[in-house]
């Protein structure tokens, strides 16, 4: 049984508990929290809760599975815990990843642990979706769309800004833009062509809603780049309307084979009640693949593309030959 640890108690944090319940080779040994644990209430039985302090005391883990947010929270927590333990974490602010994985890589390997990076469905699931289409398809267009859904990372982004009670961020594929891909006639496309995004913020009272509206709209490598709109709402309207978290989108690569260039269309698709639950679910998984390779004394950093299939499961290969091949 391997030992997980969960770094915060968040949506992605519940997400996770409820993935490794599910799991028939891991045990969640305790949540660490940075809050006071005496006043957080978790759903596994019998699971302690322990002051994020004491992870460096040398807890018995073998993966402590990170849920922090991209914005502040894993640019300094991966780097420290890598030191410590073997971990994972689904930073997703896709322009960093190299710096985030150069400062994991090189604390991961100062500890001699095993590290993953940027993992859930995007960066993740769809990431491999990319990489798996433009291999089959050298030269291949290939394009993301998200949502429409709740972006967890752009909504924490928000939640940052002085001033904000709560937010939700949704992210809209533009109509026009996933028709074109689909009907295969591989237009070039702007960021700000492809999605726009909608804000709902509870701000605080007596806050300066124009200063937070400008923060969001001009925050770089979330807002910038998008036709983005913001919505001031109450706390009532948000906990009626925005208590959800659903999300998915398409990531479709169009190519063409032989020499007198037959085409095909390659769609891997998501449609998911709940993002947290799901992304929770790919870092449980791959956790799994990061124990296998710390036991085994590797260290360093890793992506999902370093990831053997055969590594998420707890099956030998002959199960799998016998029932996946």
């Amino acid at each position: 049984m391997y030992k997980i640890g969960i770094l915060g108690y968040g949506n992605l944090g519940k997400g996770v508990e409820a993935a490794v319940a599910k799991a028939p080779d891991m045990e969640l040994v305790a949540v660490y929290t940075r809050r006071d644990p005496a006043g957080l209430a978790i759903r596994s039985a019998n699971v302690p809760v322990r002051p994020a302090s004491a992870l460096e005391d040398g807890e018995e883990l073998d993966v402590l599975i990170l849920c922090g947010g991209s914005a502040t929270d894993l640019p300094e927590m991966t780097p420290k815990y890598a030191r410590l333990y073997s971990v994972v974490d689904s930073f997703d602010t896709h322009a960093r990843i190299p710096e985030h994985f150069a400062n994991v890589d090189a604390a991961a390997k100062a500890g001699k642990n095993a590290a993953l990076i940027s993992c859930g469905w995007d960066p993740g699931m769809f990431s491999l979706s990319r990489l798996y289409a433009e291999a089959i398809l050298p030269g291949a267009s290939t394009y993301t769309f998200w949502g429409r859904g709740v972006s967890q990372g752009h909504s924490d982004a928000i939640r940052r800004i002085e001033g904000v009670l709560d937010a939700r961020q949704y992210t809209i594929p533009v109509p026009e833009a996933l028709e074109r891909v689909r009907a295969g006639e591989n237009p070039e496309l702007t960021t700000r062509e492809k999605h726009t995004r909608e804000c709902f913020v509870v701000a605080a009272e007596g806050a300066d809603k124009a200063r937070i509206e400008a923060e969001i709209v001009n925050m770089p490598n979330y807002f910038a780049d998008y036709d983005t709109t913001v919505h001031f709402i109450s706390m009532e309207e948000m906990r009626r309307d925005h208590s959800g978290l659903p999300h998915g989108g398409s990531v479709i690569s169009a190519g063409a084979t032989g020499t007198d260039g037959k085409k095909h269309v390659i769609e891997y698709s998501l449609k998911l009640d709940s993002n947290p639950e799901f992304t929770g679910s790919v870092l449980t998984a791959f956790a799994r693949a990061i124990a296998k390779r710390a036991a085994n004394s590797v260290s360093g950093a890793f992506t999902v593309f370093d990831i053997a299939p055969a590594e998420l499961v707890p099956m030998s290969g002959e199960e799998l030959r016998a029932h996946y091949l």
